[in-house]
């Protein structure tokens, strides 16, 4: 047991699981995390990657010796929630973390409980729900907020604001029902109770049954319009045998969608992109799209001269089409101003506060506040359930003017040269006109004297997690995940993840042209033209010693050192994003092109990660307010 007594001694552990781990960003900032009473207790990680997994088993297995798991499998599995919850055994778990990619969320339609377009973050929105902790956490990056004009910030807040209460479901249905009687026809009342039921029920088989019985409500309502019009109009005009057909096409959507999925398969096997070929596929995946079906239709409404002799029986038909289009939180908006025109807006808000799980709030960090030496701003949501006090923000723990630096934060390990893989600390390159940027500080950065704190390359050598661990061995590194299993076949050393690239002479002018313009500018690439050394690549970044470094990204050669003229080590890049020297990053140390997006080498483990001081503030924050 790597765990200390004596830190364990009169503290309650708080669970938590980390998915879409990655290499652990997250993980290690909540095992950094504590107050007098609470400590942080890693339950299970997940991440759909080996190597994500085999830096974790390293880590948090053997080098600190808990019983943490780890599932290896895409969120949106069919299987996974089930593997999850057979892994956890009935545990419950108190706070939820994970940054879903959202690019695949559509903001083409409003996603419902039909959609399959949900990709990883609505699959993330199904195990906060089946888990129910009492916070998740929820990061990315900050051009979420402004995609779209802002409409995809407020979908997905509308998603998550659509994670309900189980037990509450009864309640509610029954003041809907009650409300929509009251106040709708029969028909239209029918209709939303079944799309009501269709999306808040946690029963698949149930939701399609209601599904069924709602497009049943249409045509029948629809049949019932088209009695009161002359009979050959109603059989040979194409504006209504659109409004037919288009009912029949929504109500089979998982067909469409099977066919959808197929098309795009097919795209992906052939190539098809920026060709003759790309528009017309891209233009019927479009035509048998909910949103395109349903504008079809609704337009077709409109066409028709003498169904508006049908008058409320057309309307009414109208709106419930364009209901299936609604998200649940949508639906709940539609009940709102109904309540408030009829009296009972305060009933609805009481029934609401016990039917909606989670308070959701949005926040922009930026990493330098937290102690970490680099300028990195993510939005994060963070979901409080309603029998917790809401979190609308993580103080910092460092003022601006106080940052930690570029230098602070790498010049001690400025002692590597060109081609080179170094295992020891040995003597930097001494630049007095920078050593001045060196303060000693707390563990989250804060400035104090040189009795009470360490300055920040102490703090990575050192070790974060001193207080509560004692390793149960050595940090190591190895290539595979078989090498764990049974005698590992492992590298031991002092120092991990400190190599620099083979560069030919060409290649390290070239940087040092760029170094001594301060940056790639238009006059840098003059000069390297010039000189006959110009650049394919987009971006070069010369790191300032005196301030903190841009977003950490995935590939090694965006950076270039500020004294030595060369691309960064991954133990660098990981001083950046405030990892500590013992924090070993397994697999291969790069590969190219494609395969980086499916081997996640060491550099994209690192460039991907949360920075794990920001990550600790935000862990302490949930500890300070969690009951």
């Amino acid at each position: 047991m790597a765990e200390r007594k004596e830190f364990l001694q009169g503290r309650q552990p708080v669970t938590f699981v980390d998915l879409f781990a990655g290499a652990g960003g997250i993980s290690e900032g909540f095992l950094q995390a504590y107050t007098d009473k609470k400590y942080y207790d890693f339950v299970l990680a997940s991440d759909i990657n080996e190597n994500c997994e085999l830096t974790h088993r390293a880590r948090y297995n053997k080098q600190l010796g808990l019983g943490t798991k780890f599932i290896t499998e895409d969120i949106m599995s069919p299987t996974f929630l089930q593997h999850l919850l057979q892994e956890l055994h009935g545990r419950d778990v108190d706070v939820v973390t994970g940054g879903p990619s959202c690019q695949s969320f559509s903001l083409s339609g409003r996603r419902k409980r039909f959609d399959k377009r949900d990709g990883l973050f609505t699959h993330y929105l199904k195990v906060i729900r089946a888990l129910r902790p009492k916070y998740f956490v929820m990061e990315n990056v900050k051009g979420l907020l402004t995609k779209d004009n802002g409409r995809f910030r407020v979908q997905i807040m509308r998603e998550m604001r659509s994670i309900i209460d189980d037990r509450e479901v009864g309640d509610f249905l029954v003041f809907a029902e009650r409300l929509l009687r009251k106040s709708r026809n029969q028909f239209f009342a029918s209709a939303f109770i079944m799309k009501l039921k269709m999306e808040i029920t946690s029963d698949d088989d149930y939701a399609l049954e209601c599904k069924e019985r709602f497009f049943d409500l249409l045509e029948g309502q629809l049949r019932k319009t088209t009695r009161q019009i002359d009979y050959r109009i109603s059989k040979s005009d194409c504006h209504i045998a659109t409004i037919r057909h288009g009912l029949g096409l929504l109500r089979r959507n998982e067909q469409r969608e099977q066919i959808a999925a197929d098309i795009i398969n097919e795209k992906t096997v052939t190539n098809i992109d920026n060709d003759l070929f790309a528009v017309s596929f891209n233009e019927f995946l479009a035509t048998i799209s909910d949103e395109s079906i349903t504008a079809k239709i609704i337009a077709s409404i409109g066409q028709v001269e003498a169904l508006k002799a049908a008058g409320q029986d057309i309307e009414d038909l109208k709106q419930a089409i364009e209901l299936y289009s609604f998200s649940l939180d949508e639906c709940f908006d539609e009940l709102n101003h109904i309540a408030k025109d009829y009296g009972l807006a305060q009933e609805y808000d009481r029934i609401m506060s016990h039917l909606r799980l989670y308070n959701v709030e949005q926040m922009v960090l930026l990493s330098s506040d937290y102690g970490v030496p680099q300028n990195r701003e993510r939005v994060v949501f963070i979901g409080s359930r309603n029998d917790q006090k809401p979190i609308s923000d993580i103080p910092a723990t460092v003022k601006k003017e106080d940052r930690v630096t570029v230098y602070e934060a790498i010049s001690d390990l400025d002692f590597i040269g060109n081609g080179e893989i170094v295992t020891e600390y040995g003597t930097p390159e001494h630049h007095p006109e920078w050593d001045g940027l060196i303060k000693w500080r707390k563990v989250d950065g804060e400035i104090v004297d040189t009795e009470r704190g360490m300055t920040f390359a102490e703090w990575s050598r050192a070790g974060r997690l001193s207080h509560r661990f004692i390793f149960d061995c050595p940090p190591f590194y190895v290539k595979e995940k078989e090498d764990l299993n049974g005698k590992m076949i492992m590298s031991t050393a002092e120092l991990f993840n400190h190599q620099t690239s083979a560069q030919n002479e060409s290649v390290r002018r070239r940087l040092q042209v760029i170094a001594e313009f301060g940056g790639y500018t238009g006059e840098c690439k003059a000069k390297l033209k010039e000189l006959g050394l110009e650049s394919q690549k987009r971006n070069y970044f010369v790191l300032k010693p005196e301030a903190q470094s841009p977003t950490v990204v995935t590939m090694p050669d965006d950076f270039i050192h500020y004294s030595r003229y060369r691309a960064m080590t991954v133990r660098e890049m990981a001083r950046l994003q405030s990892f500590d020297d013992s924090f070993v990053f397994q697999g291969k140390r790069q590969t190219g092109g494609e395969k980086r997006k499916s081997e996640i080498p060491q550099y994209t483990l690192v460039g991907n990660a949360v920075p794990p001081l920001m990550s600790r503030a935000i862990g302490n924050e949930i500890l300070n307010n969690i009951e």
